[in-house]
């Protein structure tokens, strides 16, 4: 196929140049200009190999020779971006094949490189010489571009390994933002400012940056977390509780529940504790807009609760309490420790004066949700009285057999009777299924009652006897499989007597 006037080339040169237009043109509009820029470039070059057809035998051959190789050569880099943009930004992609841009341009440029070789070959040039010369050129340049190659193979590395991708959401020193661009020298990041930093490519690569959010994730995440401070009169499970029912029903705008926000208590200062609210972004972006949202949550949250949130260290608070004031509290204290012992049998033959007495002599023993509050077989000369929450009660079998639970007991439920009145070991481990408030009653505090009214003795014993029937029973009911039924108390009421009053040496 010959045209008229043109090389032997131009025909060929024409339709891959309309082939490779007619891929690209539609799908890279945002590349049109570029594109005019390199037709109208094809154009001249075309123009170029017409004029050297046209003057031939009018100028010396060796003028027009080197006019049309100069032509043919600009047509085929012409041919080879527009084949080059067709194949690695149309073809490849519909194939779902990912070329990074930069592997894309070095590949172009050996087409570029590969062309005028071959150019150079058919014009008769010996390349001996010029290796020879490119090669000591070559070492001379490398030395002297060191910063520029760095940043160039850079480049490259980032986009050949995907450690590093536009879209995705990094952190290097101060710097934080979305990768807009790598470019052969240097990665593009815009800021949450709007502000465009230009990173060179060799300093990624010699230190370290943090990926916040990788955009190959279905949902790009980013935790973020807010500390805050509560007195530590309130109990941890209340203020968990508090913040994180409001967070995870409040429709907050770019905060995710998957993963779950959570609450952790995570230190301990002077008069308070220090709590952390960690959640997930969906989109790193509006993160300061997005944490003054759960801010206002937070503190809603707890004002409803009425818990305050601490003062700070630095800051001396002083309140000035009278006689009165003090008084108010100990009676409000002292009542509360009233109600819970008139709950009990075993301290139901007690006279308004020995209950006093008594709850005076009790132990705040708070147990947080999990805490074995005593173990099985342990030793322990005192009994706890629960005021709220609950506590599960564990039997060991004899034979080895998984642990078997035998009841639940909630506020006004006592248990280690038996121990503080006996001396004999707890029959059962005993665990905190909540946050447990807890009077504890040691030997001591009930031992000066008993010792003035030895007659005590005898009434408690068929109440602890009554207590050991029930356990009793719930032990043979988990060995022989079959629920607990009644059981009458054992007759030995004298023996267990006896025990109560050599244990405390009446």
């Amino acid at each position: 196929m010959q045209i008229p006037y043109l090389s032997p080339e131009a025909p060929f040169a024409i339709l891959l140049m309309l082939a490779g237009a007619a891929l690209i043109f539609g799908p890279l509009r945002a590349w049109r200009r570029s594109l005019v820029n390199t037709g109208v470039f094809f154009i001249v070059c075309l123009a170029g190999d017409l004029l050297a057809g046209l003057l031939h035998g009018q100028l010396q051959p060796g003028v027009l020779r080197w006019l049309r190789e100069l032509a043919v050569f600009g047509e085929g880099l012409a041919v080879i971006r527009y084949l080059g943009l067709a194949l690695f930004n149309v073809v490849t992609p519909r194939m779902r094949v990912h070329i990074s841009g930069i592997l894309a341009d070095i590949l172009v440029i050996v087409g570029y490189v590969a062309w005028g070789f071959l150019r150079l070959n058919l014009a008769g040039m010996e390349f001996s010489h010029l290796f020879a010369t490119s090669a000591v050129l070559t070492a001379v340049v490398a030395i002297s571009m060191q910063d520029t190659l760095g940043n160039l193979l850079g480049g490259l590395a980032l986009q050949m390994d995907n450690s590093l991708e536009i879209g995705d959401w990094i952190q290097m020193g101060d710097v934080a933002g979305r990768v807009s661009d790598i470019q052969w020298r240097y990665t593009a990041i815009v800021t949450r400012n709007g502000e465009r930093v230009v990173i060179p490519n060799s300093h990624l690569m010699k230190n370290r940056y943090s990926v916040i959010c990788n955009k190959r994730q279905s949902v790009p995440l980013q935790r973020r977390s807010i500390s805050f401070n509560v007195d530590l009169s309130v109990p941890p499970s209340r203020v968990t509780t508090a913040v994180l029912q409001d967070v995870q029903t409040a429709r907050i705008p770019n905060l995710s529940l998957v993963p779950p926000p959570q609450c952790l208590l995570m230190d301990f200062g002077q008069g308070f504790a220090r709590y952390q609210l960690r959640y997930w972004l969906m989109d790193p972006g509006p993160d300061e807009l997005t944490d003054s949202d759960v801010r206002h949550h937070l503190l809603a949250a707890l004002q409803r609760e009425g818990i305050r949130l601490a003062v700070s260290d630095q800051t001396i608070h002083l309140v000035q309490e009278g006689e009165a004031h003090r008084e108010e509290v100990r009676a409000r204290e002292l009542n509360r420790r009233l109600q819970a012992i008139s709950r009990i049998d075993l301290f139901s033959r007690l006279s308004e004066a020995e209950q006093l007495e008594l709850a005076g002599r009790l132990v705040n023993a708070p147990f947080a949700e999990g805490d074995i509050v005593t173990r099985q077989g342990a030793i322990a000369h005192w009994l706890y009285i629960i005021v709220s929450g609950e506590a599960e009660a564990w039997w060991q079998p004899p034979d080895g057999s998984p642990q078997r639970l035998l009841e639940r007991r909630g506020p006004g439920s006592v248990f280690g009777e038996l121990g503080l009145m006996t001396g004999a070991p707890r029959r059962a481990t005993v665990i905190a299924v909540s946050d447990v408030e807890a009077y504890r009653l040691d030997k001591a505090g009930f031992e000066h009652i008993i010792r003035a009214r030895p007659e005590i003795a005898e009434g408690v014993t068929g109440i602890l006897q009554q207590r050991m029937a029930h356990f009793q029973a719930l032990e043979q009911g988990h060995a022989n499989g079959q629920p607990a039924g009644n059981s009458s108390p054992p007759s030995d009421v004298a023996a267990l007597g006896r025990k109560i009053r050599e244990f405390f040496g009446l």
